[in-house]
């Protein structure tokens, strides 16, 4: 039997309409547009005194075990990672404003991951997905789409910000003090608020030019429908970046395997040591705050990926009517979506045994989907991407963010036909569907989008007389939503 039949029984790439030369460059386009996280989740987590190469490896090891586990036991194209949004939560509200140690964070994330295998094999975030109702499960795609393609236009540096002095509020998490002109440690995040106004560049900008090129550049050769259009883009603008001087051909060891497995020890198993789970609730006024904790690490996480499944899977077909139906009336792990959600659960139990935050199925999956994938191979052929970049990591990083920015504008145009499913002309569907996609893209949150349609959809529903039609486990979600704002504006 030849190595292709074996791909082909096992994944069943004929049924998925798809072949392996499709699915495995699928599964590198996934890879590019996601591996900045190598690079940039270490930078967070570092800041609460974490060893970087140690959350180096800890990102490598988590995203390639997740992925692994969702391409071989659930068989769709989704990859995962530790998540954009949770790691800067990790290190600026936990750890940061809460005063938890970053052992004790960890500690949280694993509690996290527990509570997120125990819903998901007692089919509580089944019943959730059930509850959706149509109108925001196709919001929810077209916003995905508004998300990925705002991801693009600000990576691609198509935008630029102006704030007032009097607009900002806090500078590296702390708030701005008059007259302050030296900053310790220097400058690692500015905050502002409703202040702040956006504009597009004046493409002065070497990036921004390369970037222009590169999405010009896609966007023929996706119209023209030429086979491997988003990885063909991605490195033909990674050349052109070179005479930019966008495209650095300078390659550092910093982000060696050497480097990283020197400095894993003090990472692993520190979620289980003393200064983590030994000390997480030894004082009483830390646990109702450590509950809170863990109830937004697992809002967040759930509803990024139930968000980001919905968004893709609903649209393309891989997670199809039958599928849909075995997940509604089947037991066990009888369909596709069961599988996943428990892959997903169990990598961010991983990641905190490593060293990481929250690992979650990432939205940037939808540009391998884009370029056809449609099988659990995509996600082996990410997962083995990951696995060979803790040797390669110098030469993946010459691949620079403006060359992968034009792949997540198409991927956001290709995935906002969802919204002509709603129906804009009535307007108890129009609020609550607006405020699921585009609250998404704006507040730059997956979740926070969800919530919004969610608590709207609620609204509507009860002020029209309309109670009935509220899914009882929509009406829990949506007052957990609601504590989880609470709770946040409190800290």
């Amino acid at each position: 039997m030849t190595k292709e039949s074996i791909m082909e029984k096992f994944f069943k790439l004929k049924a998925n309409n798809t072949t392996v030369t499709t699915e495995i460059v699928a599964g590198l386009t996934t890879f590019f547009a996601m591996s900045y996280i190598l690079f940039v989740n270490p930078q967070i987590l570092s800041l609460t005194g974490m060893p970087s190469q140690a959350v180096f490896l800890a990102t490598i090891i988590s995203s390639a075990v997740g992925t692994l586990i969702m391409g071989l036991f659930a068989n769709v194209p989704y990859a995962l990672a530790p998540g954009m949004g949770l790691n800067a939560f990790f290190t600026y509200t936990v750890v940061f404003a809460l005063g938890f140690s970053w052992q004790q964070a960890l500690a949280l994330v694993f509690i996290c991951g527990v509570i997120n295998i125990l819903i998901t094999v007692t089919k509580i975030r089944k019943l959730i997905i059930l509850a959706i109702p149509d109108v925001l499960q196709h919001a929810i795609g077209g916003g995905i789409g508004v998300f990925v393609a705002y991801v693009g236009l600000k990576n691609a540096g198509f935008l630029q910000f102006t704030s007032e002095a009097s607009s900002i509020v806090s500078v590296n998490g702390q708030a701005l003090k008059a007259g302050a002109e030296t900053f310790k440690g220097g400058l690692t995040s500015v905050v502002s608020n409703g202040g702040i106004v956006p504009a597009l560049v004046n493409f002065t900008q070497p990036g921004a030019i390369v970037a222009l090129i590169g999405l010009l550049l896609m966007a023929v050769l996706v119209v023209k429908r030429v086979p491997g259009a988003v990885l063909i883009g991605i490195v033909v603008t990674t050349l052109v970046g070179i005479p930019f001087g966008v495209t650095s051909l300078h390659v550092s060891s910093a982000d060696s395997i050497g480097h990283a497995l020197g400095q894993l020890h003090v990472t692993f198993g520190a979620a289980f040591g003393p200064e983590g789970m030994g000390s997480l609730f030894s004082t009483t006024n830390k646990i109702l705050l450590s509950i809170m904790t863990i109830f937004a690490f697992s809002f967040s996480d759930i509803f990024d990926t139930l968000g980001t499944f919905i968004g893709t899977g609903r649209r393309t077909g891989i997670f199809s009517e039958a599928d849909q139906d075995a997940l509604a009336h089947g037991s066990g792990f009888s369909s596709k979506m069961d599988r996943a959600l428990f892959a997903d659960s169990i990598a961010t139990g991983v990641g905190s045994i490593f060293g990481s935050s929250n690992v979650t199925t990432y939205v940037e999956s939808a540009a391998g989907i884009a370029a056809g994938g449609r099988t659990g191979l995509t996600a082996v052929v990410v997962a083995v991407a990951f696995l060979l970049s803790s040797l390669f990591a110098p030469l993946i990083a010459v691949v620079p963010t403006q060359a992968v920015a034009p792949a997540l504008i198409m991927v956001g145009v290709m995935m906002m036909s969802s919204f002509k499913q709603v129906d804009w002309d009535d307007l108890s569907e129009a609020i609550p569907a607006f405020m699921a996609s585009i609250v998404m893209g704006f507040v730059y949150n997956i979740s926070y989008g969800i919530a919004a349609g969610f608590i709207f959809y609620t609204l509507i529903k009860l002020i029209t007389g309309k109670a009935k039609e509220i899914h009882p486990v929509l009406a829990i979600v949506t007052i957990g939503f609601i504590l989880n704002f609470v709770f946040l504006a409190i800290i």
